[in-house]
């Protein structure tokens, strides 16, 4: 049975937009390896940060959505770990109102979205 979990990281603010991407990928290509499906991504940009982490006061936030096996996770945040590009990680699992809730706001984006270009 597959869970539905929502993940945001923090990379350093010093990689290009290039390295970000190639970070984001690296994730994504880990989830889907290994039986994951991603669900949605949002890349958050450049942030100001709330207290400053080694020494930076501004980050990369990317969230991926996305549905595995649970013993995916811990795997997943050590990949994290490891990784000097990213500084911060948090991983949640989606109970059924949180994934609702997402859907919904990601149907009402899309019909925003929609009715801009009308």
């Amino acid at each position: 049975m597959l869970n539905q979990y929502e993940t945001v990281f923090i990379a350093t603010p010093v990689l290009s937009e290039n390295q970000m991407k190639e970070a984001v990928e690296k994730y994504k290509l880990f989830i889907t390896d290994n039986k994951g499906e991603i669900v949605h991504e949002e890349d958050w940009g450049l942030k100001k940060l709330a207290y400053p982490i080694q020494k930076k006061s501004t980050g990369f936030y990317h969230l991926i959505e996305f549905k595995c096996p649970p013993d995916l996770i811990d795997r997943l945040e050590t990949e994290y770990r490891r990784d000097e590009r990213v500084i911060r990680f948090l991983t949640m699992k989606m109970d059924k109102y949180a994934v609702e809730y997402s859907e919904k706001k990601r149907a009402r984006k899309t019909e925003e979205q929609n009715q801009e270009e009308i």
